[in-house]
């Protein structure tokens, strides 16, 4: 008997008892950590999203082009990439160059990029995650991990769920999935976290629907 006969057997007798292919897999586990309201889930999901180092914004829908325009500006955009399916009114004060999101463009020309605006598919507030699918308001993956800066857009309450069960559920596995917990950042072995090594530096979250206005 060869190793890779050995080695086959032992996954063979590993197996023995494991339930047919065709046989239910029971899914009973916890779907979320306590009961919340919507109103809790959405304050769960600005402090995560804090405690990973985003910075949170909070409008009605109405106010949403002005919130845009004004962080825009704060950060001295003078360029802004742009997804294909972005309402246009999100963006219609602004006075930076828009880029639009093309299968051609190169990472330098998106390095050159100040910033990039995209709305998202569901917002889990138990791990403080955005998640983005591809969809038109979020453009190709790419988009959102070479410009320095984000800027997502969540809607409020319809895209927030408290765990990640519930978000899976409203995704679709076989889309392009992108999972953002606060900016990018990792640690050398000292434990020096380090910004912007694989993806931006900074990550604006803006809650639409709540009815205060401010930063988290």
């Amino acid at each position: 008997m060869n190793s890779r006969e050995r080695i086959l057997g032992r996954v063979r007798r590993a197996l023995a008892d494991a339930p047919a292919e065709d046989e239910p897999i029971a899914r009973d586990y916890l779907r979320e950590h306590g009961r919340r309201t919507v109103a809790e889930t959405v304050e769960l999901l600005a402090e995560n999203l804090a405690d990973y180092r985003a910075v949170v914004h909070r409008c009605t829908d109405e106010e949403l082009p002005d919130v845009l325009t004004r962080l825009l500006a704060e950060r001295g955009a003078r360029s802004v990439l742009v997804p294909p399916g972005l309402p246009p009114r999100w963006l219609g004060a602004v006075d930076a160059t828009r880029v639009p999101d093309r299968a051609v463009s190169t990472p330098h020309e998106l390095d050159r990029v100040d910033s990039v605006v995209t709305g998202c598919a569901v917002a889990i507030a138990e791990t403080g995650t955005i998640v983005l699918d591809g969809s038109p308001d979020q453009g190709r993956r790419r988009i959102t991990l070479v410009p320095d800066h984000h800027i997502c857009v969540v809607r409020v309450p319809d895209q927030v769920v408290s765990s990640v069960p519930q978000g899976l559920e409203r995704l679709d596995p076989a889309r392009p999935l992108t999972w953002i917990s606060g900016p990018s950042a990792t640690s050398d072995i000292e434990l020096d976290r380090v910004e912007g090594v694989h993806g931006p530096r900074t990550l604006e979250v803006v809650l639409v629907g709540q009815g205060r206005t401010g930063a988290t």
